[in-house]
C-alpha cells in the first residue's frame, strides 16, 4: 500500500476472525517498524511518527478489543484515525510528554505550555518546518498542556525532492522550559520518514 496517498477504508482492513490468525505476526512487524519511526528528544519526549501501517495496527487492535464489526462502527474508527496518516508532503506524528511521577507530570505539564507549537524539523540546508499541532481538538487549557499531542509537519515542495535525494533531518523541540534536538536524524529514520513523501 502506497503509504503517501492511501487512507484506510473497510476493504483495507482484515475480519476480526482473519486478524485473530495475522495479530501476532503483524503485531512483531509494527514494533520492528515503529522502531525506525520513533524520535526521542531528550528524557520525557518521544514522537511517534505514524503512516498507513502504524495507523492499521491501531484500527485492527482497537475494532479487536471493541469486538467491532459492523460497518457504521469500523467507519467511525477510520473517521477518527486517517487524518493520522500523511499525506505525501508531510509528516504526522503522536508526541508524548512522559514524566513517570504524577507529581512532577503536573508540574512539568504547567511550565510546559504551549510545547506542541515549539516543536520543529528541518531539512538539511533549509529553514525549520514548525509543527502544525492538535487539528483535531484543543488538547491544552489555560493551566497546562496534555501529556499527548498531534502534530503534523508540512513540508514545501523542494524540500521532499531534497529529502528523496538523501539530504539530513534534524528534529528538536524549542520551548524556554525544554529545548533538544536531534541532528542528523538517524539514517534509518530518516529514509523511513522519507518513505511518507511523494
Amino acid at each position: 500500500m502506497n503509504t503517501a496517498t492511501n487512507k484506510l477504508t473497510p476493504q483495507s482492513l482484515w475480519t476480526l476472525e482473519h486478524y485473530a490468525k495475522v495479530r501476532n505476526k503483524f503485531r512483531e512487524e509494527m514494533i520492528k517498524r515503529r522502531k525506525n519511526r520513533m524520535v526521542r528528544l531528550g528524557e520525557n519526549l518521544t514522537l511517534h511518527f505514524e503512516d498507513v501501517e502504524t495507523i492499521k495496527y491501531q484500527v485492527q487492535e482497537i475494532l479487536r478489543i471493541e469486538k467491532t464489526f459492523e460497518e457504521e462502527g469500523i467507519l467511525e474508527e477510520l473517521e477518527a484515525y486517517n487524518p493520522l496518516i500523511p499525506d505525501g508532503s508531510n509528516f504526522k506524528c503522536t508526541m508524548m510528554i512522559e514524566y513517570p511521577n504524577e507529581a512532577v507530570r503536573k508540574e512539568k505539564l504547567r511550565l510546559l505550555k504551549g510545547i506542541e507549537d515549539k516543536v520543529w524539523v528541518k531539512v538539511e540546508g533549509r529553514e525549520k518546518v514548525w509543527a502544525i499541532a492538535d487539528e483535531d481538538l484543543q488538547r491544552e487549557n489555560d493551566e497546562k498542556t496534555s501529556a499527548v499531542h498531534f502534530l503534523r509537519f508540512e513540508l514545501d515542495e523542494d524540500m521532499v525532492k531534497s529529502l528523496k535525494y538523501g539530504v539530513g533531518l534534524a528534529i528538536g523541540v524549542e520551548h524556554e522550559a525544554y529545548t533538544v534536538s536531534v541532528d542528523p536524524l538517524q539514517v534509518d529514520v530518516r529514509n523511513s520518514l522519507a518513505g511518507d513523501l511523494i
